[in-house]
């Protein structure tokens, strides 16, 4: 517990201490009339922080367990005081916030009614980044009954606030992917006949001697033929490369510009890791894959696998993925795609949708990868998704070139466009289909090549 002076005591003393100090050395009579009155306000003061010493020691403070918000989104805490004393007053709370959680009241004033044990209000708040924040204490202040002594103390408490993706903007650019339309992800039309066997059954003309079951047929003497229904439930794996190029910044653009800059310039664009639109996408793709009948899993890695998350499907099923992704952080190593594919390999068993998140405009991780993909592209379907890199493009196609700086960028550009076209040709051999797309686009693109794999039943 400290006392802290106010400006109340420091006026006082001022007014009283300076004028006896000026009266004492011109007319020296006033000497013990001047130490009487500054003693006086002394033993006041004391009087004032004697009697205010216990003013914090019946007030609690309760917090909610956990607190979650979206990330961009305006949210609140809700705070209850308990006045056990029952004694009126005005009490400051306040909290050690990060830079990561903004809010326009650092502390907030409550006032309590002598006749109320509780009181209730909520503190608005804002998650800047994702992550978990964990707070293990809070602070209080109250003023002296004459207002000379602020007194401050902090008492424990146990509450964390939990910042996840923000999910709004992406799934309004893919409304009409959830929307029953046509050609949304309810209403679709499946080609084929499917590749889920459901039973044997007799030879009937007109059947394809492919679908003939020839060990059945030569243990019943007879021909018999398989049966296959469309698969329904299929597993989904979204894998996220959280290695050191997912550090990387990138742009996104504002649905809303209502941010200026210091010149009165709107805020087109705000700054954003990699690994977050990554995050973002994959919860994306778990709605979907929910919505659709799928089970979804996940995968994240760097040069090991740091969480597994086996598919499965329900709203619980998604609140732990989510859990897995809001406290992801990238880390500076190189990934190990050898380990992943290994890992994968032992682990996942049934067919599947693989979709790996990651970066292969390194061209020694793209060889890497590449040698090694066959571990699992022989059994799984492989899908490899990338934000394209700032200024791949082929050369001469930008129109802006004003200087030799330009043009060496330019060059620079092309060179990883021309690789990325080789690496798309090499794991398409391979069976892997390569892309790299916007950054506005890349939960399009990945929620769009899936409903185009459910439809053509090509898992």
């Amino acid at each position: 517990m400290k006392f802290v002076p106010q400006y109340r005591l420091l006026i006082c003393m001022g007014m009283v201490y300076l004028p006896m100090a000026v009266i004492s050395a011109v007319i020296p009579g006033m000497i013990e009339i001047s130490f009487t009155l500054v003693t006086a306000v002394v033993i006041l003061a004391l009087i004032d922080m004697i009697l205010t010493r216990d003013h914090l020691s019946g007030i609690t403070v309760l917090m909610p367990d956990v607190v979650r918000l979206s990330k961009g989104r305006d949210g609140d805490i809700t705070v209850t005081v308990e006045n056990k004393r029952s004694q009126a007053g005005k009490i400051r709370i306040g909290f050690a916030f990060p830079k990561e959680i903004s809010t326009p009241d650092p502390d907030i004033t409550a006032v309590l009614h002598g006749q109320e044990m509780t009181s209730t209000f909520k503190w608005p708040v804002k998650g800047e980044k994702h992550g978990r924040y964990v707070f293990d204490q809070y602070y209080l202040e109250t003023s002296s009954p004459l207002g000379f002594w602020a007194i401050r103390t902090a008492k424990p408490v146990n509450f964390e606030i939990r910042v996840y993706p923000n999910l709004f903007l992406e799934r309004h650019n893919l409304t009409s992917l959830f929307l029953n339309r046509g050609v949304g992800i309810h209403a679709q039309r499946q080609i084929g006949k499917g590749r889920d066997f459901e039973q044997l059954r007799e030879y009937l003309p007109g059947d394809s001697y492919e679908d003939i079951h020839w060990k059945a047929t030569a243990k019943r003497g007879q021909p018999i033929t398989k049966v296959y229904q469309i698969e329904r439930t299929q597993q989904i794996y979204v894998i996220i490369d959280a290695s050191r190029l997912s550090t990387r910044t990138t742009q996104i653009r504002k649905k809303k510009n209502k941010q200026y800059n210091d010149q009165g310039k709107k805020i087109d664009f705000e700054p954003t890791t990699i690994v977050e639109r990554y995050i973002t996408a994959a919860l994306i793709m778990a709605l979907a894959a929910e919505r659709q009948g799928d089970q979804f899993g996940l995968i994240t890695f760097d040069n090991r696998v740091q969480s597994f998350v086996s598919a499965k499907s329900g709203k619980a099923h998604f609140n732990t993925c989510r859990d897995v992704l809001y406290t992801l952080e990238p880390k500076t190593v190189s990934p190990d795609f050898t380990e992943l594919f290994t890992f994968i390999g032992t682990r996942i068993r049934r067919r599947a949708l693989l979709l790996f998140l990651t970066h292969l405009d390194d061209p020694v991780l793209a060889e890497n990868f590449s040698q090694n993909i066959d571990i699992i592209s022989r059994q799984h379907l492989v899908l490899v998704n990338m934000l394209k890199p700032g200024g791949a493009e082929p050369m001469f196609s930008s129109p802006s070139v004003e200087s030799i700086d330009d043009m060496y960028k330019n060059l620079g550009g092309h060179l990883v466009w021309k690789h990325l076209h080789e690496t798309e040709k090499l794991l398409y051999r391979h069976g892997v289909d390569f892309s790299w797309v916007e950054n506005e686009h890349l939960c399009t693109e990945v929620i769009s090549k899936y409903i185009s794999i459910k439809q053509r039943q090509i898992l």
